[in-house]
């Protein structure tokens, strides 16, 4: 079994990226911790952990990385059923072992992780959890809570995109075949004009636990634009699945938050999509949010809707997509819309486009 436990973000003001994210994404503080060099504070929303670590010193590790990367995601720790058997798969598979098991025990619980390098900078923390046990590893933190608020905005992180370099993108989907048991699953390739990319989605067997990996296929490619920025292989963004998609948008953008733009002629083309089937209100406060939607032949009413935030940090690398996927009865069983928004690839790759047009990024 693997599943996302938290997502660890290295910033420069780990309380100022708290407040944002507690006053305009809806997420709530969990607690926060101090030692002789760094500042750690965690937040939650649903099922979704985020741990934001700021350097205090120029010897704190996280230093040490923003020296070398933008500010951004640095650790996808995962939650296993049975460390050892996970440890063992790692050093059989090669992979490289960072921080050896540790073991936090308590009358009410017991906590036991280990760190692994994954790609470029990235790694990966595998963490099992017996009972209540501490919010991170290693931290002097609160227990983590049994339940959070069921009004929060989002419900789980959706699924997890990792760009890699180019020629780089079969080698990492057998890295995470080989060590964490990963499968693969849909491959696309999306190309305009001006740049192409190539986009494997890797998904766990057992969880459903989804990690696109992109590569680049032109060197003007926004993925490219991305490895340049970020120093190298990382995260690109995180998916936060929503059940009200309208409703959160909306209130994202009351607040300031910047959206990548869709161009109307998108929505005239939508409407004439065989399937298309939204109320004219709904389609009108799509429109007006400027919310893609596609929808898979065999089951149409079960649509996916999502947007893409500008990016989260001053370079062209990390953001925030927002997802909902809806369901639809069909013989007494539900089916919920699956993949990626596939026939939304090239008008989200143009959007971005548009923004490294004005980066100059693009020729």
């Amino acid at each position: 079994m693997v599943q996302i436990d938290y997502v660890r973000f290295y910033v420069e003001d780990a309380q100022k990226f708290r407040d944002g994210f507690v006053g305009i994404f809806g997420f709530r503080s969990l607690g926060c911790c101090t030692d002789d060099r760094t500042h750690t504070e965690i937040i939650a929303c649903g099922t979704i952990r985020f741990v934001l670590s700021s350097p205090l010193t120029p010897t704190s590790p996280i230093a040490a990385y923003l020296q070398q990367h933008p500010p951004g995601v640095a650790d996808i720790a995962l939650q296993v059923d049975d460390l050892d058997a996970a440890i063992d798969q790692v050093i059989s598979s090669g992979a490289k072992l960072l921080e050896p098991r540790q073991t936090r025990q308590s009358a009410n619980g017991c906590l036991q992780w280990c760190q692994i390098a994954a790609w470029g900078s990235l790694r990966h923390t595998l963490i099992q959890r017996h009972g209540v046990t501490p919010l991170v590893p290693g931290e002097a933190l609160p227990n983590l809570p049994e339940n959070l608020p069921e009004n929060s905005p989002f419900q789980a992180i959706d699924h997890v995109v990792l760009n890699v370099p180019a020629g780089k993108l079969r080698d990492a989907v057998r890295w995470y075949e080989r060590v964490l048991g990963f499968a693969p699953k849909q491959q696309f390739t999306i190309a305009t004009d001006r740049s192409s990319l190539h986009s494997q989605v890797m998904i766990h067997p057992q969880t459903g636990v989804q990690f696109p990996i992109n590569e680049p296929t032109s060197p003007n490619s926004q993925i490219q634009e991305f490895l340049d920025a970020n120093g190298g292989a990382g995260i690109q963004h995180l998916a936060l699945r929503t059940d009200g998609i309208l409703e959160t948008v909306s209130q994202l953008r009351s607040a300031g938050v910047p959206f990548l733009s869709v161009p109307p002629a998108y929505y005239q083309q939508l409407r004439q999509k065989p399937g298309f089937n939204l109320s004219d209100r709904e389609f009108r406060d799509i429109a007006d949010l400027q919310i893609l939607v596609d929808w898979q032949d065999e089951h149409r009413p079960a649509i996916l809707l999502q947007t893409f935030t500008k990016n989260i940090f001053p370079e062209p690398t990390f953001f925030f997509e927002i997802i909902e996927r809806r369901a639809v009865w069909n013989r007494g069983k539900s089916y919920q819309a699956q993949g990626f928004g596939e026939g939304n690839f090239r008008a989200l790759f143009e959007a971005v486009e548009r923004e490294q047009m004005k980066r100059n990024s693009v020729g």
